[in-house]
């Protein structure tokens, strides 16, 4: 496939929800206005879903440049990112698609080879989005982290990402992800005042009497998480996305103070959902230049 002639296009898959949008390569972004999203039921039968992906894809895909299609796909874990299969299981998002081969259903409902296919875990995809787009941060290490219904982490070592899954990692009477997620955040809620709590989102927006004392227990779990990590890579950044980094100002200053090591830069995501779809997206960029 000649690189001029390649269409290449970024997807990222979550819990809820399919995005995408064509990527320029060379210039290191999105087409504007090329990006689109839609809803998913996490929950449905394996050919409702990969239908409903397909479906969604194939805009993107048409018989004119089908040959020159190549898609990056981002994919939350346990997956086989080389071969394509799914080994999602009791997480509460795509149990249907335990042990299918997603690359190959997919290929087949779009009509393109496999090959035009590549996966990368999400926030692994993430990561190499944000440091392709800081382009400042390709000569150093970096670590990054998604904050949402989960934690996500992954290392850029000079340009090079890989997924390091530390959400298991030991922390308090649990694993880190029990207490660095939106998870945490509504079990401690309901344990200090016996309510449910709606959001982060709505959390961060209103003037309920328990929010300063969440985000703040909030920045000592993170502050931990990340002291650790960072020590662990000798890295001399990190980057911060998912939702919860959207409240990012309610517990930043906190988080700095608590860090041990005041030399590590802090950054909020620049890209936000794109950044997944640029990084998916650049699992071309050696492939295609290579071939060529």
């Amino acid at each position: 496939m000649n690189k001029n002639e390649r269409k290449v296009i970024g997807v990222d898959i979550g819990g809820s929800h399919i995005s995408a949008g064509k990527v320029v390569l060379d210039e290191r972004q999105l087409l504007v206005g090329s990006q689109s999203r839609m809803k998913v039921d996490s929950h449905a039968p394996p050919e409702v879903i990969l239908g409903s992906w397909a479906n969604f894809l194939s805009p993107f895909v048409n018989e004119a440049n089908k040959d020159n299609i190549c898609i990056g796909i981002a994919m939350p874990g346990p997956f086989d990112y080389a071969e394509g299969v799914s080994y999602i299981k009791e997480l509460n998002k795509y149990d249907a698609l335990y042990g299918v081969n997603v690359k190959k259903e997919l290929a087949t409902m779009l009509g393109i080879p496999q090959q035009h296919i590549l996966f990368r875990n999400d926030a692994e995809a993430f990561l190499q989005g944000e440091v392709v787009y800081r382009t400042g941060l390709t000569d150093t290490k970096v670590v990054g982290i998604t904050l949402g219904t989960g934690l996500g982490s992954a290392v850029s070592d000079k340009g090079m990402c890989r997924d390091v899954f530390r959400a298991i990692r030991p922390m308090k009477e649990g694993i880190a992800e029990d207490y660095i997620s939106s998870r945490w955040f509504k079990h401690r809620y309901q344990e200090l005042c016996g309510e449910q709590l709606e959001s982060v989102e709505a959390l961060a927006n209103g003037d309920d009497p328990w929010k300063d004392r969440l985000f703040n227990e909030f920045s000592e779990h993170l502050s931990i998480f990340l002291d650790d990590f960072t020590r662990q890579e000798s890295a001399s950044a990190v980057i911060i996305g998912g939702n919860i980094a959207r409240c990012y100002d309610l517990f930043v200053d906190k988080l700095k103070t608590q860090m041990e090591n005041k030399e590590v830069a802090l950054y909020q995501s620049a890209l936000w959902e794109d950044a997944a779809l640029l990084g998916a997206a650049y699992l071309w960029d050696d492939k295609l230049a290579k071939s060529n």
